[in-house]
């Protein structure tokens, strides 16, 4: 099976961020000198996966909408990892991971501690169902269900990275701290 697209999405208006004090959009933000965008591209190109970036001008109506465009730009891809980009903490071995999932199950949901994260990984065979998607409605029914005819598989992952996305200012601190004492996350 050949590598899934990433579709990193990156259309949010980051309103929370903003309303914590943020004087820049959350992706624009700097952590460790780049930005948190910059982390997670940085992440996927060391995993060595195609990627999409999904940030049209003027943004989205929400997720639903977002996946929908990178599933259409990136239609004949083998399947595709849903992955938001304020998740600067992601490791490359997590996205490989998820990508290799996809040759067990249709669906791979990454967990961290027993909390559900991303990236989400897609088979192909869901293709019509993502585009399909719109508004800020995301996969989770997607996802709900192929878990009812047996298509997903949860891993279990040791990346905190899956989890832990930017939305405040104090997130924005607590990653810088977490990067600080963590040598296993790339600059």
């Amino acid at each position: 099976m050949s590598s899934p697209v990433v579709l990193i999405l990156a259309a949010g208006r980051g309103e929370r961020f903003l309303a914590s004090g943020g004087n820049t959009h959350k992706l624009e933000a700097l952590l460790g000198g780049q930005t948190v965008l910059a982390h997670v591209i940085q992440a996927v190109e060391a995993a060595h996966l195609l990627w999409q970036l999904v940030r049209p001008e003027g943004g989205t109506c929400g997720m639903g909408e977002s996946i929908s465009l990178g599933v259409q730009a990136t239609a004949e891809a083998s399947g595709w990892l849903i992955l938001p980009a304020d998740l600067p903490l992601i490791q490359p071995a997590s996205l490989l991971s998820v990508a290799e999932g996809l040759g067990e199950k249709g669906i791979v949901v990454p967990h961290h501690q027993q909390q559900a994260g991303h990236p989400v990984g897609f088979r192909q065979e869901y293709r019509e169902a993502l585009l399909g998607l719109s508004g800020d409605k995301g996969a989770r029914e997607i996802v709900t269900g192929a878990r009812s005819q047996g298509n997903v598989l949860d891993l279990s992952l040791a990346d905190y990275g899956v989890t832990f996305d930017i939305d405040t200012l104090a997130d924005l601190r607590t990653a810088q701290e977490i990067r600080q004492v963590t040598s296993d996350v790339p600059d």
